[in-house]
């Protein structure tokens, strides 16, 4: 009897080790093999590029991508063309579902490294130009997300309209190809309606305030400033000079008009990060990268630094856009 009843313990001992054991390898198992990784990169921090990784990240944990199942790598190359090939080679090991890319040049690195990584372009302005597709409708290079196509046309009507001048005055580092296109752009525009520019680059931003002087002495009766990382290190003292002569400066984003330019027309730049993590959930939840095609993210208001509206004479009644007016103090 002594031993049944031992043999009866010892069983019901066993069979509760393995049920304990068996749930808790089960739970661990299953949280690591269905936890997500992402990664998402910039070459360099500013308002707009933090802007759209908020975007980003707010997004994905709104579709239930949190921190318990997904892990998150932000890398900032700071700047470093070599600090971005390191990046690079680290997120395509193989081990990352999915990276988002923010603005062009970290978008060129990770499309030219021809990984298996697919990656998720968030604001690259030209994006066949910068060679990390061939067409917006068929990504064909594991790389797919949204542009923020510079309105170059839209932008300068309302400049004619808010500040008409005769002649205009247009600054890029030609270090950075998505600006190299945008000013291509502006000649392209401004050769059509017959109005004069002149045009300057400053390859760093301690160049600025040479260039901004000579496009002035030039005949520039108002500037235009792309998205440039370079130019806008130094947009304050560019946004200086040009305030004390009463020359309006026109730019590419909100961030830019936050530094100290006038005015442009743009884009919710948490907006557009949101519409590129619901590009890559697509992914995640199934779909082909190649039947994700790229996206244009169109005007969603006029931001108006009031420094400068100030500086220009000019009140909110002044600026001439059909578009909602944000006020930046």
């Amino acid at each position: 009897m002594k031993k049944r009843v031992l043999s009866i313990l010892l069983t019901v001992v066993m069979a509760a080790t393995v049920a304990v054991g068996c749930g808790s390898e089960k739970g661990s198992d299953n949280s690591d093999g269905d936890k997500k990784k992402v990664g998402i990169v910039t070459m360099v921090e500013n308002g707009a590029f933090m802007d759209m990784k908020e975007g980003i990240l707010e997004e994905l944990e709104a579709k239930g991508y949190t921190e318990e199942n997904t892990e998150f790598d932000y890398q900032c190359a700071a700047g470093d063309a070599s600090a971005l090939s390191s990046i690079v080679n680290n997120m395509t090991d193989g081990t990352y579902d999915v990276v988002f890319t923010i603005a062009t040049p970290p978008t060129q690195g990770f499309v030219n490294a021809e990984s298996d990584t697919p990656v998720f372009f968030c604001a690259v302005s030209a994006p066949v130009a910068a060679g990390v597709l061939t067409d917006m409708e068929a990504p064909d290079k594991n790389a797919t997300g949204t542009s923020n196509a510079i309105p170059v046309s839209e932008i300068f009507e309302l400049a004619q309209a808010t500040t008409p001048v005769e002649k205009y005055g247009l600054i890029y580092s030609g270090n950075e190809d998505n600006a190299t296109n945008t000013i291509e752009q502006c000649k392209e525009y401004l050769d059509g309606q017959g109005i004069a520019y002149t045009v300057t680059t400053a390859p760093t931003s301690g160049d600025i305030e040479t260039a901004v002087n000579a496009l002035i002495s030039d005949g520039a009766e108002a500037i235009f400033v792309p998205n440039d990382s370079i130019i806008q290190d130094g947009v304050e003292k560019l946004a200086e000079i040009c305030n004390e002569k009463g020359i309006p400066t026109y730019c590419s984003s909100a961030t830019t008009v936050a530094s100290g330019c006038f005015a442009t027309l743009a884009i919710d730049d948490k907006g557009i990060g949101k519409k590129t993590a619901d590009m890559a959930i697509e992914y995640l939840e199934g779909k082909a990268l190649t039947e994700i095609p790229s996206q244009v993210i169109g005007i969603d208001y006029c931001s108006v630094n009031k420094t400068a509206m100030e500086a220009l004479g000019l009140t909110e009644d002044s600026i001439q856009t059909e578009y909602e007016v944000n006020i930046l103090e």
